[in-house]
């Protein structure tokens, strides 16, 4: 029989930025969060784990390193092979800390958790890609379990809330989906209520994305962005970003009511964000001027090629801008086309896997790439070395700074780390503009306006509120790790900790 413990509530929003919930749960806007930062503790999430955002929430769930699973973009070198293929938590062996509990006798219920699968046998409900960011994303299909679940979902709820960035869109779209959100919200917060009701869980997990897809879309209009001296200085989306936040505190508290007022709560985000824009010309042309990457040599006259053609014949700015309405997985195939056709692997020492914002490098080494030319040893750790020193030697003409904040090295993360991940990581200092131009002693590094551009991205960064009986922490309690909090939990839950979690439990946030 299980040990009788208080009931876990763990709340998420899928993007919420430190500073912001901070800042707005003083001023009065967020009484929910307030409340449990008041009545317990609160901390900011860090470490080398939170490298991007793809794998958070699936690192924050599991307690386990990159170093073994090797999952740290969606878009992943396969091992062996000069391919790209899609890559999410699902393709990990991982499963999320819920899973010790099964058999335990613990009742377990969750929504729309990023990156999870539904666990056949636990006790409980399981409901997954019913209402979250990356609806577009094929391999995100709405599961249940029971398989059951999901029809009386369906009648209850009506289908699937399909809401996704349109960045480029008129005031009048961009309005459209403000209300959207806020409508998607309140119906997520009745799931919830609605589901706690037929059969109250030991643990309760769900996660918002509204204000991911929400931050993303209308970064812009926040009063703190750049204005260009035509727009207004206030419109109806200037505070859009702080009133999902805002909508989405109101669902906690309401869900909050259906548990005991012994539950242990954590109000959890996977990152915060910050101006930012796509460095992934900059890195390939890097490499490529700096004699990392070689190019295939080109053919004698003009291809006949119909993709050459139109490349030919359609100026560089106007196939930008058909890009950019081109489905994303067909956007996708063209990088991945080209990342595989682009390179004379033969002659290439180090390359990098196309990525947006963080950058990714990898040596082309004998015995693991198909065509490696680095032998192991002295001449890999030499060409790191060198990699290292030539992005430390770029400079941004416009802010006359060095515009790489870090190059990590990914054995960072252990002795022992997974083929899949890359060599080196190349972290860029946000900025308010795009970068088209760097300088290297040896070339001017550049980058064309990509097909998939945005002004934001996620911040290294989270957040971690929790009170309870459980909770013996007051007040702000500096940084945590995001690998900690899965341990964290299972402590609360009075459960053992696997071997395999990486993390152990943050004493603040669990009673000794």
């Amino acid at each position: 029989m299980s040990e009788k413990t208080s009931p876990l509530v763990l709340l998420g929003l899928d993007v919420g930025d430190p500073d912001e919930i901070e800042r707005w749960a003083r001023q009065g806007y967020l009484p929910t969060i307030a409340s449990i930062m008041n009545k317990g503790c609160w901390a900011r999430i860090t470490g080398p784990e939170m490298l991007s955002e793809q794998g958070l929430w699936f690192a924050m769930f599991n307690g386990v390193s990159k170093a073994k699973h090797g999952y740290y973009y969606f878009q992943q070198l396969k091992p062996g092979t000069y391919d790209l293929e899609k890559f999410t938590g699902l393709n990990t062996q991982e499963q999320p800390f819920w899973s010790q509990l099964k058999g335990s006798g613990k009742r377990v219920a969750q929504i729309d958790v990023p990156d999870a699968c539904p666990i056949p046998g636990l006790s409980g409900w399981q409901l997954l890609n019913w209402a979250i960011h990356n609806i577009h994303n094929p391999y995100l299909a709405i599961h249940s379990e029971p398989a059951e679940l999901l029809r009386e979902v369906r009648e209850i709820f009506g289908p699937q809330i399909i809401i996704n960035e349109a960045l480029w869109a008129k005031f009048e779209v961009e309005l459209r989906l403000y209300r959207e959100m806020l409508e998607r919200i309140e119906k997520k917060g009745a799931l919830c209520r609605t589901l706690i009701a037929r059969q109250a869980p030991d643990l309760f997990v769900t996660v918002f994305a509204e204000s991911h897809t929400g931050t993303h879309q209308f970064w812009k209009h926040r009063p703190e962005a750049p204005k260009n001296g035509r727009e207004p200085a206030e419109n109806q989306l200037t505070h859009a970003i702080r009133d999902i936040y805002q909508a989405i505190d109101r669902q906690f508290g309401l869900i909050l009511e259906s548990f005991p007022p012994d539950a242990n709560v954590f109000i959890l985000s996977s990152s915060g964000m910050e101006d930012h824009y796509p460095a992934i010309g900059l890195i390939d042309s890097f490499c490529r001027k700096l004699g990392f990457q070689a190019t295939p040599a080109a053919p004698p006259g003009p291809s006949l090629n119909p993709l050459s053609i139109a490349r030919r014949l359609v100026p560089e700015s106007l196939r930008i801008a058909i890009s950019r309405h081109l489905p994303r997985r067909v956007q996708e195939r063209l990088i991945q086309d080209n990342f595989r056709n682009g390179t004379d692997w033969s002659r290439t020492t180090a390359f990098h896997i196309p990525a947006h914002y963080n950058s990714f490098l990898r040596v082309n080494l004998q015995g693991r790439e198909p065509s490696g030319i680095v032998a192991g040893g002295q001449e890999y750790e030499s060409l790191l070395n060198r990699l290292e020193d030539d992005l430390n030697l770029l400079m941004d003409p416009i802010s006359g700074q060095p515009p790489v904040r870090e190059v990590f090295r990914a054995s960072g993360y252990g002795k022992s780390i997974h083929v899949a991940l890359p060599d080196l990581i190349v972290k860029w200092k946000p900025a308010q503009y795009f970068r088209a131009k760097l300088h290297h002693p040896k070339a001017e590094i550049s980058q064309p306006v990509p097909g998939f551009f945005r002004d934001s991205e996620h911040s290294e960064t989270g957040f971690a509120a929790a009170a309870g009986p459980d909770i013996q922490g007051k007040g702000y309690i500096g940084e945590v790790s995001l690998l900690d909090l899965a341990p964290t939990f299972l402590k609360a839950l009075k459960q053992p900790i696997p071997e395999r979690m990486d993390g152990t439990p943050i004493p603040s946030m669990t009673r000794a």
